[in-house]
């Protein structure tokens, strides 16, 4: 009875190595999924402007997702223009490169939006196999899920210096998570069910192998 009171007991070294696990595994599938997706379909200009594919913020800021802003344009900027370009009687006949360049940049590209949700909701089914793989149990599947995205959510807001307040972002994360918390749950309980099985079906065994050797020692 001493090992089974000790697998139940409360371990948080190892509540803490699954927690920190889980959500290195998380980036890490995000790490690898959001470069070539946002090179191969993402307006190339516009996401040099924000740091090219392998800016850390495509993966913790959620207004990236959100297809929102993540610069701010500083007042009065205007005024430095007459300082490039061509200008003739007085007039600017040619912007400078940089300056129409930025405009461009600066357009919010709404397709790099739906790649890093379609590379979220990926990694969420990767998600699935973590679970199933270090969390094991039922009944944490909900519980690690909740933290996992908790966590996310403080990063975010941390690295962005705003909550999210995406309805777009919301529903990405929601559905990620619950796609998680049904089919991770369902296959642990599964799995669970398989070796009960297994164990219940051994231990007959033992004992019908007992009671036959115990009718021949009486023979």
């Amino acid at each position: 009875m001493a090992p089974s009171r000790a697998s139940s007991s409360w371990d948080p070294i190892l509540l803490i190595s699954q927690i920190v696990a889980m959500q290195c595994l998380h980036y890490l599938t995000l790490a690898v999924l959001i470069p070539p997706s946002l090179a191969l379909l993402a307006d190339p200009v516009a996401l040099e402007y924000e740091g090219g594919v392998a800016n850390v913020g495509m993966l913790m800021d959620w207004r990236e997702m959100a297809g929102r802003p993540t610069f701010r344009r500083l007042h009065g900027e205007e005024r430095w223009h007459s300082f490039a370009g061509a200008w003739t009687g007085g007039k600017m006949v040619a912007e400078p490169a940089w300056h129409v360049g930025a405009a461009r940049a600066g357009r919010a590209d709404p397709l790099r939006g739906w790649v890093l949700a379609v590379c979220w909701l990926l990694a969420s089914g990767a998600d699935i196999y973590y679970l199933y793989a270090v969390i094991r149990r039922p009944r944490l599947i909900l519980d690690f899920v909740l933290t996992l995205l908790f966590n996310h959510l403080v990063l975010t807001t941390y690295y962005s210096a705003a909550l999210p307040t995406s309805l777009f972002f919301w529903a990405v994360v929601l559905a990620g998570g619950a796609l998680m918390i049904v089919v991770a749950e369902q296959l642990c309980v599964k799995r669970e069910m398989n070796e009960g099985l297994v164990v219940a079906t051994a231990g007959i065994e033992e004992e019908q192998e007992e009671m036959e050797l115990g009718g021949m020692r009486r023979d």
